[in-house]
């Protein structure tokens, strides 16, 4: 059998589903044992989203690990205090709460809470991020802002009957620098990151390197409880196989990256980043695509 051959149609299918689908798509997936991986598209750089939370919880460990941060160290959170409206958690909170360091990376890391995440950045920020990302050999993800100003985008200036109109700037708005009239979209300026990038963070977190076992393995456990498991998820969890996660999603992006543990003791590190083109907000039909294309490249790189 030509292995090369149908891996290269392989591709050439997945590429034209992602476009008939009206997906870009930068995706890779590395075998943690062997380092055999396939991707599509993997080192372009696309603006994170709240992928940038994990690098976030990473670096809070790190700093609680070395005594410069007690995670039980408590902070009162102030609705409204930082800017970051969402759907769900301290957001949503009605009245200040007093919480504490280890809590506020459960909120930001399994429910992707950005009003706990900024609060974690108050103690770590970005810069500081980026520097112990650096420490540990971990290069192309880039760290330069809040969270909370993800939250300023052409989808809060349009009412719920217009949200077609922002997805069609995120979408038509762009150059072919990577360059965006809306900044959280242009990766000069945005938290961005790589396929390539996410992949080889995963891969840090769940093979010995640089990071601390103890700091590693904290943040394995919060992308194990991560609650949001919409996208890919379907396509990797079973009885058979464990899956730990993290998502992001602004305009028409809509990110997933993980790792897939099977019971026979293979483990797979995906990242998936995806530019939709469809000016919609809500589209199943892409997060499922999303998955059953990450799916059949690992489902590849089992039979290698």
């Amino acid at each position: 059998m030509n292995t090369g051959m149908n891996t290269e149609a392989l591709l050439r299918d997945l590429r034209r589903r992602l476009e008939e689908g009206g997906l870009r798509g930068c995706l890779l997936v590395r075998d943690l044992h062997t380092g055999d991986e396939l991707g599509i598209d993997p080192d372009t750089q696309l603006p994170s989203a709240s992928l940038v939370k994990v690098p976030l919880a990473l670096a809070t460990l790190e700093r609680i690990r070395r005594g410069e941060l007690d995670g039980a160290t408590r902070l009162d959170v102030q609705p409204g205090r930082v800017d970051t409206p969402g759907p769900t958690g301290l957001s949503r909170f009605r009245h200040p709460a007093r919480i504490a360091v280890d809590d506020l990376l459960y909120l930001s890391m399994c429910m992707s809470d950005s009003l706990a995440a900024d609060t974690l950045f108050g103690l770590t920020p970005p810069a500081r991020v980026a520097e112990i990302l650096h420490e540990f050999g971990l290069g192309g993800i880039s760290v330069r802002h809040l969270t909370g100003e993800l939250s300023d985008t052409p989808v809060e200036r349009f009412d719920a009957a217009q949200v077609h109109l922002a997805h069609a700037l995120a979408i038509d708005a762009g150059t072919s620098g990577r360059g965006h009239r809306v900044p959280q979209l242009d990766a000069t300026r945005a938290n961005t990151g790589s396929a390539r990038a996410f992949v080889d963070l995963l891969q840090a977190l769940w093979t010995p390197s640089a990071i601390p076992p103890e700091v590693a393995a904290r943040v394995r456990d919060l992308m194990l409880h991560n609650l949001l498991r919409h996208r890919l998820a379907p396509d990797f969890s079973s009885d058979a196989s464990t899956w730990s996660s993290k998502t992001g999603t602004l305009l028409n992006l809509r990110h997933e990256i993980g790792v897939v543990e099977h019971a026979d003791g293979q483990v797979f590190a995906v990242a998936v980043l995806t530019e939709s083109l469809v000016p919609a907000g809500t589209q199943p039909g892409a997060e499922a695509l999303m998955a059953q294309v990450a799916r059949e490249l690992r489902d590849h790189l089992r039979q290698w």
